[in-house]
């Protein structure tokens, strides 16, 4: 990599000597001066493009600003050809539909953020990667869009290698995600641990490179009835490049601060004179080190010119390479961190037109990951060979995940002025687990140190099929949309290799018959020795699942113009599906203007959630650590004898009611949004806590499942305030977003089973912890001539989890089951972190930006031996990997 990082600076400081450019840059508004964002800015001579940010406003740079001419198309408004200059202030007229992009939230194409009806977020994505050292898209949404939480896990299988993240406190299943408008297919994976998307499944947006991202626009209102399942706390639609003949990249290297802040007993697995030897069997102590996670990021983005009439292929590749961090465990979790990850991405997106009226598109990827995490510390007992690993281990869980997508269609305007827009969309990802450092104990001596434990898929095809018009001489405006998908999933568990779930018999074979077979006997404690790979067990031919459901739905929705200053939108969306019938969603939103400057706006709409194929179907057996030792659970499929026999229904869709209303107010350089929601979500799926399973003769002491467990009522606020301006040669920016929580169960159906089994106190609050109680940002940036500066702060509210004292005998607490809650409670402070970026134009090519994320290096205040991750502190929204520092080089040609 260090070769590599050499490479690139030499051959960006020969491809510079010579090399002259001069900049354009201005800002488009409508004729009432609102600013437009996503607005088409193309120079003519060059066919370069680029598009305008939340403000309206846009750059590029050209080699003469004398001779180009600058083509500005927006959906809905006039086209025009204008001169370019240094600093150039558009006005758009509004007219007729061409064939460009909408903003999700709207299938009308005139209508701009300012004047929708329900609040969209439009984030310029190399703004902001250009102003943070934030490399992934989970970690840079986290910290601009008000309610987008997201944060890394540990010792959380899985979910230390994906991370989940949802909008409004939701779970991360109950988030839509679209690319170019397209749905995007889920991840395999299934939450089981952690404080985060507990049960649930999710979309993987760290599979999507960075670079690859013109915009993202995040709907943060119930949309059921307008995009389907999935769309209960919004949506999140992914706008791709579509520049050319412009060649842009970037070159990152960071790595974080090592001295976490807590009070620590000597001896502490990764405290100094105790950092874990990465080198040895996860269980001995190496060498100090001051700095770790070492990250770098190779990123390169080219589009080209397909013909003469605006026709595109733009492509990128992005590679990334995070070694672990390892910060202060207890014995049983020496290598409490996260995960090591190398990533390799690919993305295209292409659009020919074929005729004046026609246009073929096409955008897709591939995305490879491969991971490595640590599992929990075996010191002693049955599952440990001291011939093989002397004094315990701590094995890895590693994998390697696969995600493909393709998408396919042609869009068109009729003579009369329908838009037909045909395509087909097919994603799947594939989740291997590979165990590294590992035994299978009951082969004893002869066990491998590593073993594939299978995985599992999920495969999605989208067809669509969506017409629109827009009716200038209906009211004052009125757009219709209509159309159709039919959707196909298939979820599959593949096994893995024998020894790594297989339990041997004392001559090494497989045991097929326990009543004449037996396990090989610890000599020190006397414990039959447990099969399978230690850290993960792999899924065995008994999981195996290849499962498949249809979904069709078609669905209408209009927009009124009422008056000039009344907007009216409405939906209405049907769907069935094979496994568990129909259902219908409606949605009303509208828009008033008090004055040119205040709107009025808000919604009622009702949602679903379909369950994940991996809920209904996903099964295993695993080895659930606390401080009271192991524990052997089965979760069980919904669909399985024993979960029927536990008395748990069938899962069937979760319904969901939201509320919105809002007040926008935009003049001049200052833009404020503030929106109030209520989503109350019934049959809500949860998944349960451990039922004693010892009767079931199933080798295993619990067992848990997916049901339809829980109602929960939400209700919050979000805000947004920007403001930025020019004076000279100095430019101001200043962001404020916010966003207040609250998340309450109102019912938990445990349907005549042990309430706190069912989904007691600690279920309940890893729930409540998903919807933190508020975040607060403030952004501050600076730029002049060659040089810009950005200051972040942002304050995660504070976060109480309940830890593994809840399940101790209660007479250790007076028999006094609230003063047993009371101790369990783990009360993690509200904290401001500082992030902090100098940017140094080099030249009109190149940038170079240095910066720290967290930059203060604040850690939880927390510290307990109890919690789930088995370090000092649970997996919360500001992270426990401390400060973050970073240089990036930065270039465009």
């Amino acid at each position: 990599m260090k070769k590599q990082f050499l490479f690139t600076l030499l051959f960006l400081g020969l491809s510079f000597i010579g090399y002259s450019q001069q900049k354009i840059s201005g800002q488009v508004m409508d004729q009432t001066g609102q600013p437009l964002p996503g607005v088409n800015i193309l120079e003519k001579t060059t066919n370069k493009k680029a598009s305008t940010d939340f403000e309206g406003k846009f750059s590029f740079t050209v080699a003469s600003i004398e001779s180009s001419k600058l083509v500005v198309s927006y959906l809905g408004f006039k086209t025009i050809e204008i001169a370019a200059s240094e600093n150039v202030t558009i006005s758009l007229e509004e007219e007729g539909i061409g064939l460009q992009e909408v903003t999700v939230g709207s299938r009308r194409a005139k209508r701009t953020v300012a004047n929708s009806a329900v609040p969209v977020d439009i984030i310029n994505v190399k703004d902001v990667t250009t102003q943070s050292g934030k490399i992934e898209i989970n970690e840079l949404l986290q910290y601009v869009a008000p309610s987008f939480n997201a944060n890394k896990q540990s010792g959380s299988d899985g979910a230390d290698h994906v991370d989940p993240a949802s909008l409004r406190g939701m779970g991360p299943d109950q988030t839509l995600v679209l690319i170019n408008g397209k749905r995007r297919h889920q991840s395999s994976l299934i939450n089981l641990f952690g404080t985060r998307g507990r049960g649930n499944t999710g979309t993987d947006l760290n599979a999507i490179p960075a670079s690859s991202i013109k915009r993202i626009e995040i709907l943060r209102d119930g949309a059921a009835a307008q995009y389907g399942s999935d769309a209960i706390s919004g949506v999140i639609n992914i706008v791709l490049n579509d520049n050319v003949d412009e060649l842009t990249g970037a070159v990152t290297y960071g790595a974080y601060n090592t001295n976490a802040k807590g009070d620590f007993p000597a001896g502490t697995a990764n405290t100094p004179g105790f950092r874990l030897d990465q080198n040895g069997n996860g269980n001995s102590f190496g060498k100090d080190k001051k700095l770790d996670g070492n990250s770098s990021k190779f990123s390169l983005n080219y589009g080209t010119k397909i013909g003469s009439k605006g026709g595109y292929a733009n492509f990128t590749t992005e590679f990334l390479n995070k070694e672990k961090t390892l910060r202060p465990g207890f014995d049983f979790r020496k290598g409490f961190g996260e995960a090591e990850i190398f990533s390799a991405n690919f993305m295209v997106n292409a659009a020919i037109p074929i005729t004046d009226k026609i246009e073929f598109y096409a955008f897709g990827g591939r995305n490879y990951r491969d991971t490595d995490a640590y599992a929990f510390t075996r010191n002693d007992g049955a599952r440990v060979v001291e011939s093989i690993y002397p004094g315990g281990f701590t094995p890895r869980i590693t994998s390697n995940i696969v995600d493909n997508s393709i998408a396919a269609g042609f869009r068109t305007n009729t003579t009369s002025g329908w838009k037909i827009d045909l395509s087909n969309t097919y994603g799947k990802n594939i989740f291997d687990y590979r165990i590294e450092g590992t035994l299978n104990a009951s082969l004893e001596a002869a066990s491998p140190r590593a073993f594939d434990a299978g995985g599992h898929s999920l495969s999605q095809n989208t067809t669509n099929l969506d017409f629109s018009k827009n009716y200038d001489s209906v009211l004052n405006g009125m757009n219709l949309a209509f159309g159709a998908e039919f959707r196909s999933e298939t979820f599959k568990i593949f096994a893995g290799e024998l020894g790594s779930y297989a339990t041997y018999d004392t001559n090494g074979n497989p045991i097929i018959d326990p009543t004449t077979q037996s396990a090989p006997i610890d000599p020190v404690s006397g414990d039959p020795r447990p099969g399978g790979s230690q850290g993960f067990p792999g899924y065995s031919p008994k999981n195996v699942v290849d499962k498949g459901r249809t979904n069709l739905s078609v669905y209408a929705d209009a927009e009124f113009d009422i008056t000039k200053k009344f907007l009216v939108s409405t939906a209405v969306r049907f769907e069935n599906y094979s496994d568990f019938g129909s259902t219908v969603n409606g949605k009303l939103a509208s828009r008033y203007k008090i004055t040119d400057n205040i709107n009025v706006r808000g919604s009622v709409s009702t949602g679903f959630r379909a369950p994940s194929l991996a809920q209904i179907y996903y099964n295993t057996s695993f080895t659930n650590f606390s401080s009271s030792g192991a524990t052997e659970v089965l979760l069980s499929a919904n669909d399985s004898p024993v979960t029927k026999a536990f008395g748990i229904g069938k899962l069937n869709e979760e319904k969901a009611i939201n509320a919105s209303l809002g007040l926008t107010f935009s003049k001049g350089d200052f833009t404020a949004t503030i929106d109030g929601y209520m989503i109350n979500v019934k049959d809500r799926i949860v998944l349960t806590g451990y039922f004693d399973a010892t009767s079931l003769g199933l080798n295993v002491d619990k067992a848990q499942f997916f049901t339809n467990g829980v109602n929960t009522k939400t209700k919050g606020l979000d805000m947004v305030i920007t403001w930025g301006k020019t004076i000279g040669s100095s430019k101001f920016g200043v962001t404020a977003v916010g966003n207040i929580n609250d998340m309450e169960i109102s019912n938990v159906k445990n349907n005549g089973l042990d309430s706190q089994t069912f989904f007691g106190e600690r279920d309940k609050a890893f729930l409540l912890a998903s919807a933190p109680a508020n975040k607060f940002a403030l952004n501050l940036n600076y730029g002049y001539r060659f040089f810009d500066a950005g200051l972040a702060f942002t304050r995660f509210s504070e976060v109480k989890l309940l830890d593994y004292q809840v399940y101790e005998d209660v007479a250790d607490y007076g028999d006094s089951f609230d003063n047993q809650i009371k101790e369990a409670t783990d009360t993690y402070g509200a904290k401001i972190v500082t992030d902090l970026t100098l940017g140094f134009k080099l030249s009109k090519s190149l940038k170079l930006s240095l910066g720290a994320n967290n930059l203060l290096n604040i850690y939880p205040d927390q510290q307990d031996d109890w919690v789930e991750a088995g370090g000092y502190w649970d997996s919360v929204q500001m992270g426990f990997s401390g400060a973050y520092y970073y240089a990036r080089l930065g270039f465009k040609f």
